[in-house]
């Protein structure tokens, strides 16, 4: 599947030496004899590209060189490099050698790279000098060949397709193969020999290609095509579905089939990939006696001197039965870490993700690999771009562990295809607009907000600056929730079909609980819903309202993709393949760029003090930036383009549990990391300064940290309550944007943002992270319990409120008060409790942390299955499957009286539904009967749930004590 890299050991002789004109030359050597190469390629991804230049010596040894060339267009321009001292002069690059990398020897070669940028068109340069000798420049290209090889089948669903592919270059090197599945970007490889998996494949037609790339950038490509059969009869299954194993040791899975044969069925098991992992037996036959029990196949590492861990395929197949793969990744015992029992554990629960059915056919991580959940997302079938954050998250600690780039590259491809719009998505997005204010309620049944052009809107500060800086006015950032299978059936802009398929729900206040909402179209057409699609639910135009898309971003989720493209970056240079990343990189602090619409007010109103939505003043320029990480941000725009309208908003209420100090850091700090636009490395120092502030006017007595603030008490610029405590004139609430149930009652919230704390300090030795650090690990130890009835803090229960913040005299929260009110066997939470002890316990020497981290972790290993790490959920809520609008409580489905309309499947939308009337498609969920049980009258339905956030947690908890904790 993803395949190993060799290094090759060289020998290094030291020998006296002379300089003559600038270069150094072997003691008795003649002057050299200058004679040098360059091989140029680029990697555009718009106004922006990667460059990487082989320098290859063909004269004399030098023992330092100045690479030096003219850019053809002016614009172009180097923003950062790697493996050289780099400067330009105008348009002269220049380009001095590293210590490391200065000696060339006659025929070696040194491979340097930059990230630049440019406008209009992007050449190559055509004439390059080394050490003022002028070079051969890029020899005529010729392309490279390359042949795709697939199974010949059959194939049934759910299918695993191993492709190979080798390729070749006549006059250089393969830099690199690609491999798509119906033109979608699946896996990237950069070693041969080239190969990828395709897993977990539903029925249906598959077109495949494998493009070679040369050194030069030359392009081959071969394509092939299959067909994937509904299943029928016995299929294999083997448990795990992937294995790591340790170098020069063994491991071993089991084979067996779905359902009894009719006879005996010969099963044969062949290896590609890395060579140094070969499996036995050979073959095996599944009989009518052992079909179900199976038989145990063993794979086995060979010890070798290299320091990177490899992968292979192990492919199980007979007649008539759908081929099976098994991944094998072998965990090596070079390097610190390597071959660490609990970074193995890391490979053994990334094997999980990868193989149990966490993503979708496009290539799209699940919610949840169950479909019958409800709890932020409706369905375990949608995603989250908090999904696709850990996603890459996971893909970076895999890099570390592999030194395999590949998958991080992939997961950002994936994501940026389909959960960050495209321009087709959001195509009115550049034209000119301000928003119009509509006042946020407490109940549902307060809605539809009407519109009220008399309210002033400030000016948003970042509109022009970021066409400018991009080009375009689009939108990069991900919209927050997709119906990944197109379950409900809205497709893209009411086509019906495309799937992944934007949607929304929570629209209706701090009441509106996942149970009161009515899921609808990011795109609205008025294809579905009532005759105004859904619009005239949440909002009441003055007229009839137009046709419309509309998204909203998640900043905690764009945060810490930023968060793992810095893990990415930092751990690919400690192993010299910072370029394999670099693209990637440069488009998280895109991102990052765009996040900063997080940072103000909903509606560019000043900040502090803000009391009364006609009287409360409009903003100019960044006095409406609170700078921290706000609940949301959002943008929408006319669907037809001939009306030329768009707007954006902030949000003005924000959670601590959002805030990301680390990703701040990052882009204030890393170069790579810096977003282009003139005022953001300004703003992102800011909005660091103001979080840290934040955690500490919000934390305990007791250690926990508190709610957050808001700009606009209950959403509509209230007054609130007399005597409420103020961060710089913001307001505090206890539980900002949701109260059913509290924002701050789940204890997941606390982990999720301190382990963001705790890499900063584990990074940077901050001393505001340490303080907080300081006061909040004893806290979570002393309501953690380890051993058999382990269990972590869950619900928080809290008194009191902050005092008024103070910049320069901080005042102690001794009236500010949380108590544990339960406890739980959360496995994604306990995973992320054990990343934050271990990361503080890393830097501070903290004995307690770092024995309460590894506790965790043996506890979460005491609870695995075959599909990740999962305990027993009791789901008393789902009593609300079938609640219909309650005026008594405000709890129900509440449709406006005399609204009516209907979703995609013809399922009714009227007063006195209920959450379930208008998603009848759970009817059909083979988990519903107990559901309906328990709504009859009988127990509280239990699930062992697999969510794909807090098995990506409990993966990247095992990496985190393997590598920061190598001797254990």
């Amino acid at each position: 599947m993803r395949l190993m890299a060799r290094r090759r050991r060289t020998a290094m002789l030291a020998a006296t030496t002379l300089v003559i004109g600038g270069i150094a030359l072997p003691a008795g050597a003649a002057q050299a004899a200058p004679a040098c190469d360059v091989v140029y390629a680029t990697n555009d991804w718009g106004s922006g590209f990667t460059g990487n230049v082989t320098i290859k010596n063909l004269g004399d040894a030098v023992s330092s060189w100045t690479l030096k060339w003219t850019f053809p267009n002016s614009s172009q321009r180097v923003v950062q490099g790697w493996s050289a001292k780099w400067s330009q002069t105008g348009s002269e690059v220049t380009a001095t050698n590293e210590s490391y990398n200065g000696s060339l020897g006659t025929g070696a070669s040194t491979t340097i790279g930059f990230n630049g940028s440019y406008s209009g068109s992007n050449p190559k340069p055509t004439a390059f000098t080394l050490n003022g000798t002028p070079c051969n420049g890029t020899p005529a290209n010729k392309p490279p060949t390359v042949s795709l090889g697939v199974p010949s089948g059959p194939f049934e669903a759910p299918a695993d397709v191993p492709l190979t592919a080798t390729a070749s270059d006549p006059d250089g090197t393969i830099s690199k193969v690609e491999f798509y599945r119906n033109g979608l970007l699946v896996n990237t490889d950069t070693t041969a020999p080239y190969g990828y998996t395709l897993e977990d494949l539903p029925a249906g037609s598959y077109t495949v290609q494998a493009k070679a790339y040369d050194n030069a950038n030359g392009i081959g490509v071969d394509e092939k095509a299959f067909t994937v059969s509904a299943a029928s009869g016995p299929r294999l299954v083997a448990t795990p579905s992937a294995v790591s194993v340790s170098e020069g040791g063994t491991a071993t899975f089991n084979l067996k089939l779905s359902a009894a044969p009719t006879a005996s069925v010969p099963v044969t098991l062949t290896r590609s990939g890395d060579t140094d992992i070969t499996v036995t037996p050979a073959s095996a036959t599944l009989t009518t006696a052992n079909w179900n029990t199976g038989v145990t196949v063993t794979v086995a590492a060979a010890e070798d001197s290299d320091t990177v861990g490899g992968t292979a395929t192990v492919t199980a197949s007979g007649t008539g039965l759908a081929p099976l793969a098994i991944t094998v990744t072998e965990v090596d015992n070079d390097v610190p870490g390597g071959d660490n029992a609990y970074v193995k554990k890391f490979l053994d629960q990334y094997g999980k993700i990868k193989n149990s059915g966490y993503f979708s056919p496009e290539g799209v991580p699940y919610h949840s690999i169950e479909t019958l959940i409800v709890e932020a997302p409706d369905h375990g079938h949608e995603t989250t771009s908090e999904a696709f954050s850990y996603w890459l998250w996971l893909e970076a600690y895999y890099g570390r562990v592999t030194q395999n780039w590949a998958p991080f590259n992939n997961a950002w491809t994936v994501m940026e295809k389909y959960i960050i719009p495209t321009h087709a998505d959001q195509p009115t997005a550049g034209s000119a607009g301000t928003p119009q204010y509509a006042a946020e309620y407490n109940l549902p049944s307060q809605y539809p907000s009407a519109l009220n052009p008399n309210i002033s809107v400030g000016q948003d500060p970042l509109r022009s600056e970021l066409q400018s800086t991009y080009g375009t006015g689009d939108i990069y950032g991900m919209h927050w929730l997709m119906d990944v299978d197109n379950t409900y059936g809205f497709g893209r802009c009411g086509d019906g079909t495309t799937k992944p398929a934007y949607i929304n729900t929570f629209q209706r206040g701090t009441q509106e609980s996942v149970w009161e909402t009515i899921p609808q179209p990011s795109c609205d057409t008025f294809k579905h819903g009532g005759q105004y699609g859904y619009l005239d639910l949440f909002v009441k135009d003055t007229g009839a309202p137009a046709k419309q898309w509309k998204y909203t971003n998640a900043p905690d989720a764009d945060a810490r993709a930023v968060q793992a493209a810095y893990w990415a970056l930092t751990w690919a240079k400690a192993q010299g393949k910072q370029a394999d990343v670099a693209a990637t990189v440069a488009k998280a602090a895109k991102m990052g760029d765009y996040l900063r619409y997080a940072m103000y007010d909903k509606y560019f109103k000043k900040i502090g003090n803000c009391v009364g939505a006609s009287t409360c003043p409009a903003g100019s320029g960044k006095d409406s930036a609170h700078y921290l990480l706000s609940w949301y941000y959002a943008w929408g725009g006319a669907y037809d383009t001939s009306q030329n309208w768009s707007w954006r908003i902030g949000s003005s209420h924000s959670h601590f549990g959002y805030q990301n100090p680390f990703a701040a850091w990052a882009m204030t700090n890393v170069n790579e990391l810096k977003p282009k636009s003139p005022t953001a490395v300004g703003d992102w120092q800011k909005s660091l300064d103001r979080q840290l502030e934040f955690y500490t006017w919000l934390q305990s007595a007791e250690g926990g940290i508190a709610g957050g603030a808001t700009n606009s008490w209950d959403g509509n610029y209230g007054t609130p309550p007399a005597g409420t405590a103020t961060f710089y004139g913001m307001f505090y609430d206890v539980d900002p944007v949701y109260n059913d149930p509290p924002s701050n009652q789940w204890f997941g919230m606390q982990v999720w943002s301190m382990q963001r704390i705790a890499e900063l300090y584990l990074e940077t030795g901050n001393t505001k992270a340490k303080a907080l650090l300081d006061k909040w690990v004893p806290w979570a130890i002393a309501n953690t319990t380890l051993g058999t009835n382990w269990s972590v803090p869950s619900e928080l229960k809290w008194t009191g409120q902050p005092a008024n913040w103070n910049p320069s005299s901080p005042a102690a929260n001794t009236g500010l008060h949380v108590e544990v009110s339960s406890t739980g066997q959360d496995v994604g939470v306990t995973g992320s409790l054990a990343r934050t002890l271990i990361a503080y316990a890393a830097k501070s020497g903290n004995t307690a942390a770092k024995t309460t981290g590894k506790g965790l972790l043996d506890a979460l290993s005491a609870s695995a299955d075959s599909k990740g790490v999962s305990t027993t959920e009791k789901r008393g809520d789902y009593k609300r499957f079938d609640d219909v609008y309650n005026a008594a409580d405000g709890q129900g489905l509440y449709v406006p009286p005399g609204w009516t309309g209907k979703m995609p499947n013809g399922d009714a939308i009227a007063a006195g539904k209920s959450f379930l009337d208008i998603r009848s498609f759970y009817k059909n969920d083979p988990d519903w009967p107990k559901v309906q049980a328990y709504l009859d009258g009988g127990p509280e339905p239990t699930f062992n749930y697999h969510r794909f956030w807090a098995q990506s947690d409990i993966a990247m908890a095992y990496a985190d004590y393997g590598m920061l904790f190598p001797n254990g």
